[in-house]
């Protein structure tokens, strides 16, 4: 994976690229000639980077649209080398209110309520909207039918990194919504890649710990075992390769670093192609 690359390459040089096998030359070389697609790529040609406006549908819940706030913040203006933060409108929705619709199976009254908040972040100027909850994604198409708004998904966004990653297999953790319904795995079947969920023991078990724990902000290492432990049963029974964070406060618990797999975090990987389009000139 090539991450951190930063290359000023003035008119006339010539550039050359060293490495080990695996360092990323042939990566870089393809993502610069455009053969693969990066996550984030910029070329500098000016001195202030411009950006679209951005809209959020938050509060699905709270923790993660912190993390999408903060996160876009200070990612841009990393970026752009300490010149621009973008301009970011979020719509907060009430999430007993929206959890309380899906559970009840109400995806027409659901999908109303989301679109009333996009239609918000348009009024707003928002260029660039996004759902910052997966399960919320249950009802995207209708949200995307009902507004215009062509919105940033995250099935699709992870679907695409872990097809660049080489992944054939992965195993899925979210609510219960999302590991036992098809949205969040169409994507990745389209590409080929099969989706392992855990047993329904298991799943209850997640979707509780979610839902009791992490929606707070609560953050337990006992909880952080059991989900090592799961993911581990999945990897011994079904040889998944890799472990997606299927719910936006799953990353509060989960990482690279402690993790026994390696993560597909959807809220980074979502944010990352958030800022891919609002700093797009297409």
């Amino acid at each position: 994976m090539v991450d951190n690359l930063s290359l000023e390459i003035k008119e006339g040089e010539i550039f050359g690229l060293l490495g080990a096998n695996g360092a990323g030359k042939s990566t870089t070389m393809n993502m610069i000639c455009s053969l693969i697609k990066p996550k984030l790529l910029i070329f500098e040609e000016c001195d202030v980077m411009e950006t679209r406006k951005i809209g959020l549908v938050g509060g699905t819940g709270p923790e993660s649209t912190v993390m999408y706030y903060k996160e876009l913040n200070s990612k841009i203006d990393r970026m752009s080398e300490g010149k621009v933060m973008p301009d970011i409108a979020i719509e907060s929705v009430n999430f007993r209110k929206a959890w309380d619709i899906m559970t009840a199976g109400d995806y027409e009254s659901l999908s109303d309520y989301l679109s009333e908040k996009v239609n918000a972040l348009k009024v707003t100027g928002s260029e660039v909207i996004a759902l910052t909850a997966v399960t919320m994604h249950v009802v995207y198409d209708a949200v995307q039918k009902k507004t215009g708004v062509l919105l940033v998904s995250i099935p699709k966004a992870v679907s695409d990194e872990a097809a660049e990653r080489g992944f054939k297999k992965v195993g899925l953790l979210g609510t219960i919504f999302t590991m036992e319904q098809d949205f969040m795995k169409n994507d990745f079947l389209q590409a080929g890649i099969e989706v392992v969920v855990p047993d329904s023991e298991d799943r209850q078990l997640v979707a509780r710990r979610i839902y009791e724990e992490l929606e707070f902000g609560i953050v337990k290492e006992s909880t952080l075992k059991e989900f090592n432990d799961l993911i581990l049963k999945m990897q011994n029974e079904h040889g998944i390769e890799a472990v997606v964070l299927g719910c936006t406060e799953l990353p509060l618990l989960l990482n690279n670093d402690n993790c026994v797999l390696p993560c597909l975090d959807s809220v980074a990987i979502h944010i990352n192609e958030v800022i891919e389009l609002a700093i797009s000139d297409d």
